[in-house]
């Protein structure tokens, strides 16, 4: 399988909605997987993750940097890496912007968010 590549910080990224993420009251592990960690292990995880993403008031803002910023792993803005690598498949970087607000509406186009 090739490397994902690293993340590509949008130039407009702004992080102040970090620091209202409810995930910050949460353990990092709960959102980036362990190595070879596959199954039901890994179901009920992203599933926990995606919790606490449901009640976060930031979700969208999250979602939206993690889709123009191509995250290659984790949980962010309620997110798989599998389901964001299904809106990169489904629409180009061509195809979307990378304006605040791009990646959001890649992910609602996708029903994914």
């Amino acid at each position: 399988m090739p490397q994902q590549p690293l993340a590509q910080v949008p130039l407009d990224a702004t992080w102040e909605w970090q620091e209202h993420g409810a995930c910050r009251e949460a353990d990092t592990a709960l959102f980036f997987h362990p190595q070879n960690e596959r199954g039901l292990s890994r179901i009920r995880r992203d599933r926990a993750a995606k919790s606490v993403c449901a009640r976060c008031g930031v979700r969208g803002e999250c979602a939206d940097y993690a889709i123009r910023a191509r995250e290659p792993y984790g949980v962010w803005g309620g997110l798989t890496e599998e389901e964001r690598e299904r809106i990169y498949v489904r629409s180009a970087l061509t195809q979307y912007g990378r304006e605040k607000g791009a990646g959001l509406r890649a992910a609602h186009d996708a029903h994914l968010s």
